[in-house]
């Protein structure tokens, strides 16, 4: 047992970052204050009402479709369902990118990002750096 002791007591421990808000869920590197303070001004709430993500009742905002942000700005609450559409491993992959990015993805909302080119795609990108 003196052994075994010895042995498990030199064992090295691993960090491996933050704890993610669920189990399995991607956690970009910029996180919860940076989807608040870029991602939802700048990617979902956009200034040209006709490319925003977020209409009450419609859309992305209270009843809207798929990713379904509340009616009242939750961030924490918003972050976690926009993690559902994130691909840690390839960013240029989730669909919470390629969804609304002309001739990826099919999106009911049609393209609100005509080429990678809009600089809200960078925004997104710069979220997992």
């Amino acid at each position: 047992m003196g052994l075994a002791f010895a042995l498990l007591a030199g064992c090295p421990t691993v960090d491996l970052g933050d704890t993610p808000t669920e189990i399995g869920l991607c956690n970009p590197a910029g996180g919860l204050q940076y989807f608040q303070d870029q991602i939802w001004p700048n990617y979902v709430i956009r200034t040209d009402p006709a490319t925003s993500c977020a209409k009450v009742g419609s859309c992305h905002v209270a009843g809207g479709n798929g990713l379904d942000f509340p009616a009242m700005v939750d961030y924490p609450n918003s972050y976690k369902r926009a993690q559902l559409y994130l691909n840690c491993g390839t960013p240029a992959a989730s669909l919470f990118l390629t969804k609304p990015l002309a001739g990826i993805d099919q999106h009911g909302g049609g393209d609100i990002f005509a080429s990678t080119s809009d600089p809200a795609v960078q925004i997104f990108l710069d979220w997992f750096k």
